[in-house]
């Protein structure tokens, strides 16, 4: 067989993989798909030139599958930050971390302007250990540039047989590069973990997993057995950077008598689904507050968002993250050629707010510690979906904080070493019964940004409520 005609069928087979693969998904009734316009052959005739191109042409011998591979990755990603191809590798990866345990050094990550980013450590991990901390940027991994990098490469190299060590080259503001070397262990991350904090309990969910409503449901109920007087709970959801939204629903039902937990709209806006929690009282005699942070994303987002609109929940932190977006893994020929992750719809709390880009904001703003306080009043862009240039716009007048004074900070008596002030907050808001019940303490002491961005955020502000106001005047008919 000819190199054009094996090329050709290369690139006929990736086409129908991705015209295939969707239709099992679709509505038995939704129409056969039209044929490809005269636009749509030129452009895959475009594709083949360029790849004979760069074949022939490129300094060095080249391997048509990577090249496609590659291709089929910048094509998705440029789409949002969350769409992507995973190579069949990175989609057994995939699975595996789903069902909650797989080889590593336990670090959720993200790509950003070319750079590997750290999205959360997973608690309990080597990479806790080491001191990895949200936001850090992964430079290079054993001495390898990580730089314009995927993040199935950097997953990669960072996995690998239990017990050799990887050495990570951590980027970080404000301090000079520096290498950790980590210890690759059996990642078994927990769900959950919990303790009694007097007559309260706490429980720190880490992610949705396939196991976060059973081993949350099962965390209650340890607590209660233990103190059937227990007053009220903390459900921490800080760096948790998410996972399987019928999990987040799952936690939700654990505390609400029925009604919406989550709603989804994709690009039909008649086409909504929506997510329900099971009729019946549950825990509504336990107080609850929830912890967020700017890790807290995604399907934790969900739960947070759907706990303070029903109102059974106080919300304590920072504002989240900001990823309002769902996608779907569409496995292509079974898995054998990968699978495409596709951002499919947006979702929406029950008060019909979308967070995308925005986040939850909190109903009472502690920052863990004073650094935390002094970033966000002088950083005008946090690390958030925000901060991606290509991440999905919402159709809301609303836009997410820049710098700013958080409410309150730990005073400078408090030990950051041995406490955690937002969980000190949270517990003062259920002995008091609610944030509004609750002492405020003095404002945090940091300085403020520089007049600009005051200006700036002032700006936002205000053009956010002229659009508003004008959205609100009466429409006049124009004269025939």
């Amino acid at each position: 067989m000819g190199d054009d005609m094996r090329k050709s069928r290369l690139i006929a087979a990736c086409v129908l993989a991705f015209a295939l693969t969707p239709a099992a998904y679709a509505s038995p009734t939704a129409p056969a798909a039209a044929a490809p316009a005269a636009d749509d052959a030129h452009m895959l005739e475009l594709f083949q030139d360029v790849l004979k191109a760069t074949e022939h042409d490129y300094v060095k011998p080249v391997d048509d599958k990577t090249l496609i591979q590659s291709a089929l990755k910048g094509m998705l990603s440029s789409l949002d930050p969350h769409s992507d191809y995973l190579t069949p590798d990175d989609f057994k990866d995939f699975q595996t971390s789903m069902k909650g345990e797989f080889g590593g050094v336990g670090i959720e990550i993200t790509s950003q302007d070319g750079l590997v980013k750290v999205i959360t450590p997973i608690d309990d991990t080597p990479a806790v250990r080491a001191g990895i901390k949200a936001g850090d940027f992964i430079t290079a991994i054993n001495g390898e540039t990580m730089i314009g990098q995927t993040v199935g490469d950097a997953s990669k190299r960072m996995r690998g047989p239990i017990g050799e060590p990887v050495t990570l080259t951590i980027a970080r503001p404000k301090v000079p590069a520096f290498d950790v070397k980590i210890t690759r262990e059996l990642i078994h991350p927990k769900a959950v973990t919990f303790h009694a904090e007097g007559d309260y309990g706490y429980v720190r969910l880490a992610v949705f997993n396939e196991k976060a409503t059973q081993e949350t449901r099962a965390a209650i109920e340890a607590l209660r057995a233990k103190n059937p007087h227990m007053k009220g709970l903390v459900l921490d959801l800080r760096n948790n950077s998410g996972g399987l939204v019928n999990q987040a629903v799952g936690v939700a039902n654990l505390f609400l008598d029925g009604g919406e937990v989550v709603s989804a709209q994709g690009r039909d806006p008649k086409n909504i689904q929506r997510y329900y929690a099971r009729p019946g009282r549950k825990l509504d005699d336990l107080g609850l507050v929830v912890l967020i942070n700017g890790g807290t994303a995604s399907a934790s987002e969900i739960v947070a968002g759907a706990l303070q609109d029903r109102h059974r929940a106080e919300i304590i932190g920072m504002t989240s993250f900001g990823k309002g977006s769902v996608q779907s893994i569409i496995p292509l020929r079974g898995g054998a050629d990968g699978a495409i992750k596709v951002t499919i719809a947006r979702y929406y709390t029950p008060a019909g707010r979308s967070i995308q880009k925005t986040g939850i904001e909190p109903d009472l703003e502690v920052a863990q510690t004073r650094e935390q306080a002094e970033l966000a009043a002088n950083q005008a862009f946090q690390f958030s979906e925000a901060a991606y240039r290509n991440a999905l716009t919402v159709d809301e007048d609303k836009a997410r904080k820049i710098a700013h004074k958080p409410a309150e900070a730990p005073p400078k008596d408090f030990d950051e070493a041995k406490g955690d002030f937002q969980l000190s907050r949270a517990l003062e808001v259920l002995k008091y019964g609610s944030v509004e019940a609750t002492p405020k303490l003095p404002t945090a002491s940091v300085t403020l940004a520089t007049a600009d961005i005051i200006r700036a955020n002032d700006a936002t502000k205000a053009g956010a409520q002229a659009k508003t106001a004008e959205a609100a005047k009466p429409t006049v008919p124009s004269p025939n």
